[in-house]
């Protein structure tokens, strides 16, 4: 089967493309990257470079794609992804939202997994996410209407969606993901 995976540079989407890699039976992995127009993209990008050149992954993984949806002529100003500015920890989750950050990201990387004959795309959430393109009814839902639109049967799975971020961090360690060359959007050193 071939699989595209939505790689950020982040712990998450690591893990999950090194676990992907090393599926029995994946034909390939397709590392996609979309780029929205956040402040911290340029270190994503770093990272992303970075993992992929590693020995793990650099004999296991397609060449990266890269691909563009500007969204900061709908996201305001002053949210803290366009600003840089992350948001304290305590910080309430409708105030780290960024609303269709889902519905982008699988459109985008759909189109291209349609073009490129791919049948399955996955994205990193984990569990306890709150927002609502993070459910296994938006994912369903998603899936449906590429597939329909684009006339190209098309998977989109999370495998982590029942997965704390600890039990990611051991899944990478076992894997062998260098997990020092991650970073978090919350804390990118942009």
């Amino acid at each position: 089967m071939q699989t595209a995976v939505l790689i950020s540079g982040g712990l998450d989407s690591a893990v999950l493309l090194a676990e992907e890699a090393a599926r029995p039976g994946a034909d390939f992995v397709q590392p996609i990257y979309v780029r929205v127009g956040l402040a911290w993209e340029a270190a994503e990008q770093a990272a992303v470079r970075e993992l992929l050149a590693a020995r793990l992954l650099r004999s296991r993984a397609r060449p990266l794609v890269s691909l563009t949806v500007d969204m900061r002529d709908v996201y305001e100003a002053g949210h803290w992804a366009i600003e840089g500015k992350p948001p304290g920890y305590h910080t309430p989750d409708e105030d780290v939202y960024l609303p269709g950050r889902n519905v982008i990201l699988l459109g985008k990387a759909g189109v291209y997994c349609a073009a490129a004959r791919i049948d399955r795309l996955v994205l990193g959430t984990l569990a306890h996410n709150p927002f609502p393109d993070a459910t296994p009814a938006f994912r369903s839902a998603m899936a449906n209407a590429l597939s329909l639109g684009l006339a190209h049967p098309l998977t989109i799975d999370a495998p982590f969606a029942g997965t704390g971020k600890a039990d990611v961090i051991r899944r990478g360690t076992a894997l062998g993901v260098p997990l020092r060359l991650t970073l978090s959007c919350m804390s990118p050193g942009t």
